[in-house]
């Protein structure tokens, strides 16, 4: 007891934390002006210290447990705050935002976040290097969980000619991939656990074993659950008003706004470890968490739209699709020489600020 209120100050007051003066605002915004933007505006600002805060926790725990533990609690829990958000956007019936976000968190995760950490990585550096084999079998990795991912576009695009209203065949194909898919990422965790290399849930370096224990960030992690939840129903509760009055469809909010609430945590963690040279690291927190997004991620909200009587299905729009492939390929391009520049990385965001206008400019009724 005496480590816990010492290791959850602390915790808090990182720089992320500090926004969590946004979340009773959000709590005020909602009560007073919910037909405004400010509950979604506030409440999405109060999500990101949140998803800080339970990585902190999960990192914590890892580190106390031991690699082959901590890797599956860091494979678990790393993307716990999109799972929380899509979980709480699908029981709003809100299905097209949370495909919207598997896409965004896939390709803002590749080219946002590899993009950024590659350019402020290699700012006075020629050049920076990372293991290339674990890029590649990331890489490698992703790319089959897209071919899945695409595959029910593929097949009504086959059948029927047109990506459009829902056969009953593309809910039991994309419930019957999304089991797969969990099968699949199982496999690649027996996988990196047995060969002591983490693949697709990178480990990052934490404080030395046994220095707060198993109490305080059980408690944290606790504690940034209820509470991201909570913000997550403020913030999918005022979706409906915010793309009323912003005009924005659903496509681009679900792409771009909704995938960097739940990621920026870990697009600050990838930059600043770029920035320490530790580029392996920042490499694997990129591609790693987008292989996690479509291994697990995805095929955890479908089942559990099942479940909550809101079947949602792998039938993501047309250019959701591109935007995904022309991303792994991009990723892929960069990463295979186990090599990367500043240059690279400005080619990488480029390619990310095209990808969000186009999103942003396709009208509200594009999916």
């Amino acid at each position: 007891m005496p480590t816990l209120l010492p290791f959850i100050r602390k915790a808090v007051l990182g720089r992320l934390s500090l926004l969590l003066v946004f979340a009773p605002l959000a709590w005020v915004a909602a009560w007073k002006a919910p037909d405004t933007l400010w509950p979604f505006i506030l409440g999405a600002i109060s999500i990101v210290p949140l998803a800080g805060l339970i990585g902190h926790a999960t990192n914590e725990l890892a580190t106390n447990a031991g690699p082959t533990l901590g890797g599956f609690l860091n494979a678990t829990f790393g993307n716990a705050a999109e799972v929380i958000i899509g979980l709480v956007a699908l029981q709003a019936n809100q299905i097209a935002v949370v495909q919207a976000s598997i896409t965004g968190s896939i390709v803002g995760n590749l080219l946002l976040v590899f993009g950024a950490s590659t350019l402020v990585g290699g700012f006075g550096r020629v050049s920076q290097r990372f293991n290339r084999t674990a890029a590649s079998n990331a890489t490698i990795m992703l790319f089959l969980a897209t071919v899945a991912l695409t595959m029910p576009a593929v097949f009504d695009l086959t059948l029927y000619g047109r990506v459009g209203p829902l056969p009953p065949a593309i809910y039991h194909l994309s419930l019957w991939t999304s089991v797969l898919l969990i099968v699949a990422y199982a496999g690649s965790l027996v996988y990196s656990f047995t060969t002591g290399r983490s693949l697709i849930a990178p480990q990052t370096p934490g404080p030395a074993a046994g220095r707060a224990g198993f109490l305080p960030p059980i408690v944290l992690l606790g504690l940034a659950t209820v509470l991201t939840a909570v913000q997550a129903e403020v913030m999918v509760g005022g979706m409906s008003a915010m793309l009323a009055k912003s005009g924005m469809s659903e496509l681009f909010t679900g792409v771009i706004i909704i995938a960097l609430v739940g990621n920026a945590a870990e697009h600050y963690s990838a930059v600043a470890a770029a920035r320490r040279d530790q580029m392996t690291l920042a490499v694997e927190i990129a591609i790693g968490s987008s292989a996690q997004i479509a291994l697990l991620v995805a095929p955890v909200l479908v089942l559990a739209s099942f479940a909550m009587g809101h079947p949602m299905t792998l039938l993501f729009h047309p250019f959701e699709i591109a935007a995904i492939g022309l991303s792994v390929g991009a990723t892929a391009i960069v990463a295979l020489d186990g090599e990367s520049n500043w240059v690279e990385g400005l080619q990488l965001l480029a390619v990310y600020l095209i990808v969000a206008a186009a999103f942003y400019l396709m009208p509200a009724a594009g999916r």
